[in-house]
């Protein structure tokens, strides 16, 4: 079956309907994603006032996605992942403007007994394993680890966005519960031949227990050059004890005529009923400047998560935000999600 698209906006619409009704063959594709929505009061430290909103997103960040498979034989398959963020509350493509149709994944590669190797635009792994570092997940908007590693209005401790271009990433197969990765990033960047970003990620679990390990070279943000290379480090675990879950990270960065950070974590779930959980988190940043003043930012959550369905989740969530010489931010917000 041909399928085309004569504008852009529509090229959504003309990939899904082209993969319900491709061949049945060795070929299987999955339609997937996310949809979700917040609505409160959004105040960080420093800010006069919180900004009242109706907010993409919340817990995660919505988006659409495309993957799948092909047999090749001898234990090899074709894999493939097509993911798009975008806004709910607007209806737009992408976290923001500036984001390309597939923001969140585009990459094509091979898997076999031996590994996989995957080529395109690829989710950072450290950002990756927040989600499983933090009881609010990978959140961008209530996760204290994730807002003060990555979020620009937080202090965006690690430098570089959560999703790489120009990557080549090889990851290992399960041994014993360990798992690795290696990512490299080409900048293509003219003028700057042989600059990149490179990641080297581990994690192990036995039963209810879960560790990672994260380290990076960060020397191209998006399609910039950095003056300066950031190194930066992420080491974390969790335990599941049944009545409650613990989590613990600390993580740190370092420029070498820059700041240097230093981030603690520490978190817990405890389920409250069948459908309920609540959720409590906290992060405390030490920023090292280079004039030799030291300042810190504290970040705070509190949540209760309410489970409709298998798929669908309701929850509740206050935030508590304060950096040295500044005013405390309070955010309060509801929201609901739905996994397609």
């Amino acid at each position: 079956m041909k399928c085309r698209s004569t504008a852009p906006k529509v090229l959504m619409a003309a990939m899904l309907t082209c993969l319900v009704a491709g061949e049945a063959s060795a070929q299987a594709v999955e339609v997937y994603g996310l949809i979700g929505v917040f609505a409160g009061s959004v105040q960080r430290s420093g800010e006069r006032e919180g900004t009242k909103q109706l907010g993409a997103g919340g817990l995660t960040t919505s988006y659409l996605g495309f993957r799948g498979e092909e047999d090749l034989g001898n234990g090899l398959k074709m894999i493939f992942s097509l993911e798009s963020f975008f806004r709910p509350d607007t209806g737009e493509q992408g976290r923001t403007p500036a984001d390309p149709l597939f923001s969140r994944n585009a990459w094509v590669g091979v898997d076999s007994a031996y590994g996989r190797v995957t080529l395109g635009r690829q989710t950072n792994p450290t950002y990756a394993v927040m989600s499983q570092l933090s009881p609010f997940g990978s959140s961008v908007v209530f996760s204290p680890l994730a807002v003060q590693s990555f979020v620009a209005a937080y202090g965006s401790n690690i430098i570089g966005d959560t999703v790489w271009n120009n990557t080549v990433q090889y990851s290992t197969p399960e041994l014993k519960g360990l798992r690795g990765s290696v990512l490299y990033g080409t900048g293509e960047v003219p003028g700057h031949t042989g600059q990149a970003n490179l990641g080297v990620h581990g994690t192990y679990r036995d039963g209810p227990f879960m560790a990672a390990l994260s380290m990076q070279r960060v020397r191209i943000n998006v399609n910039r050059p950095l003056p300066e290379a950031q190194d930066s480090w992420l080491a974390g675990a969790n335990y599941d004890f049944g009545p409650l879950k613990l989590y613990g990270s600390a993580a740190g960065t370092r420029i070498d005529s820059g700041a240097d950070t230093r981030l603690y974590d520490a978190g817990l779930s405890v389920p409250v009923s069948a459908a309920g959980t609540l959720l409590l988190e906290g992060a405390r940043s030490r920023i090292d400047l280079p004039n030799g003043v030291e300042k810190h930012r504290t970040t705070t959550s509190f949540g209760y998560d309410h489970r409709l369905s298998k798929r669908t989740d309701v929850y509740a969530v206050y935030s508590y935000d304060k950096k040295t010489d500044a005013s405390s931010g309070n955010t309060v917000a509801f929201g609901i999600r739905h996994a397609f």
